[in-house]
């Protein structure tokens, strides 16, 4: 049975619940965790608050040190990290290898700001005085993790967070705790002070709305869905808690009649069906210009009629099961909409079934073609491996139709004109553009989403600015 961490302490859950955690690939149950009760909740909370007493001094230099040995003992554990998480979350092993390092890669890149992070000086600004802008630590920060990407996402929230001084209390997805709280346990080996970082599993409605509430917790970092980022949004406003939301996407692809048709197809492919599509960043809508549609179509049916379906611990699978039932049964309705309003399945359109199909959460790699504007997955985020894809004629038209969405959260267009690719990175609606190139995100730069897909940005050294109070300090040279 896993355990919670409070206070630098494994603990369980003094109400004796506890929470099946289930393979999606077969039905089975991988451990339990505790449901933990608002107490717990709140001692943790206290737990992180006095550790912040210690933490916050330390300096930036110190904690960075920390940061880097984490990311040593991450690598040192690679394989049973990326095995545990294969076998809770679904995801391919070789993706769940590529999780672990990018955790230990945000890690490092942190450990590497830890002598940058300044203020500033500004002389002269009256007579006899001048000014200094000072960084600080927040307090307490809270986060609230996705089951999609459980260990990575944790990442981009720990990483800034105790750099630049913080203390933590995290909240795992109910159905994905166990291979956070593995690698939060290294966290005591690498020196990290007692409480500093704690994990508390349990309900979003117990934990996380104690979280989201507590004035002690002066931060929030979630990842998630709009619907639920709304509802964090408007507990945090009570208390005038800072938040970051990083939330729904529905990305567009754009391929213009000069791109590289291959290239663009393979990185349709893969930015669709990673993680069987369940990723905010995933290609969600593709718009090929008509001259080029039928030939990249072509390309894109074949690759993904090889793509092999199944448990992501055997040998030679592509993509792994939808997470959970509930995530099956709102892809195939998504999908069913499309049918309904007159498109077509190119490739797939229904459950995996027979086998050992029957154990898990399958749905096939689907490619719709004729999807209506106003079909589910044209204005909703679809969560699992079915693409719409639509026909332009032109940049323009393009631009508008992946604009006309609440979300803005990535987007790519392939061309080899520069002037249609600085036209579409300087016009589409999204926090992030890709041109040319597949959909993956970098350490090094902000990200973070325009409109419903979120407020504030992850990653990049600007992170460190949300993790972070700026006081502005005046000193008069004048002792008279």
């Amino acid at each position: 049975m896993a355990q919670m961490l409070i206070g630098g302490e494994w603990v369980g859950s003094r109400s004796g619940e506890l929470t099946e955690v289930m393979n999606p690939a077969t039905g089975e149950a991988v451990d339990t965790a505790p449901r933990a009760t608002v107490e717990e909740a709140r001692e943790a909370i206290d737990a992180a608050a006095e550790a912040f007493k210690v933490w916050s001094e330390w300096t930036g230099a110190r904690r960075a040190e920390v940061l880097r040995q984490v990311a040593g003992l991450i690598h040192q554990n690679e394989k049973e990290l990326a095995n545990l998480l294969t076998r809770e979350q679904g995801k391919p092993l070789r993706e769940a290898v590529l999780e672990i390092r990018r955790f230990a890669h945000t890690m490092t890149y942190y450990a590497g700001l830890g002598k940058n992070i300044r203020g500033g000086y500004i002389p002269q600004i009256d007579e006899g005085k001048y000014g200094l802008i000072i960084k600080r630590p927040i307090g307490v920060c809270g986060a609230i993790v996705p089951w999609n990407f459980p260990v990575s996402l944790m990442g981009n929230k720990i990483g800034p967070a105790l750099l630049a001084g913080n203390t933590m209390v995290i909240k795992p997805a109910e159905t994905t705790p166990l291979t956070g709280l593995r690698v939060v346990g290294l966290f005591a080996e690498a020196g990290l002070p007692k409480g500093a970082l704690n994990v508390v599993t349990g309900r979003g409605s117990v934990v996380g709305e104690e979280i989201v509430t507590n004035p002690k917790v002066r931060k929030i970092g979630f990842t998630g869905s709009t619907e639920v980022g709304r509802r964090v949004m408007a507990s945090a406003a009570s208390g005038i808690k800072r938040v970051t939301l990083e939330l729904g996407g529905s990305d567009p692809m754009i391929v213009c009649d000069d791109a590289d048709i291959e290239r663009a197809a393979k990185a349709a492919a893969v930015g669709r069906f990673f993680n069987c599509g369940q990723a905010c960043l995933a290609i969600k809508r593709l718009y090929l210009f008509d001259s080029i549609a039928d030939d990249f179509i072509e390309r894109l049916v074949v690759r993904t009629k090889k793509l092999r379906v199944g448990n992501g611990l055997a040998e030679g699978t592509i993509i792994g099961p939808l997470h959970t039932v509930t995530q099956c049964d709102e892809v195939e309705a998504q999908v069913q909409d499309a049918l309904d309003r007159g498109a077509r399945a190119l490739v797939g359109g229904e459950r995996l079934r027979g086998g050992d199909y029957d154990r898990g959460h399958y749905y096939a790699p689907t490619l719709l073609a004729d999807v209506k504007e106003d079909a589910r997955v044209a204005t909703e985020e679809v969560f699992g491996p079915a693409l719409p894809i639509f026909r332009v004629s032109s940049l323009d038209e393009a631009i508008e139709k992946a604009n006309d969405s609440i979300f803005g959260l990535g987007s790519s267009i392939w061309t080899n004109d520069l002037s249609r690719a600085t036209r579409a990175a300087e016009r589409i609606e999204a926090g992030y553009t890709w041109i040319n190139s597949a959909q993956i995100i970098y350490d090094e730069l902000p990200f973070g989403g325009f409109k419903q897909s979120g407020l504030g940005k992850e990653h990049g050294i600007e992170a460190l600015d949300y993790y972070s109070e700026t006081k502005s300090v005046v000193i008069s040279t004048n002792a008279g």
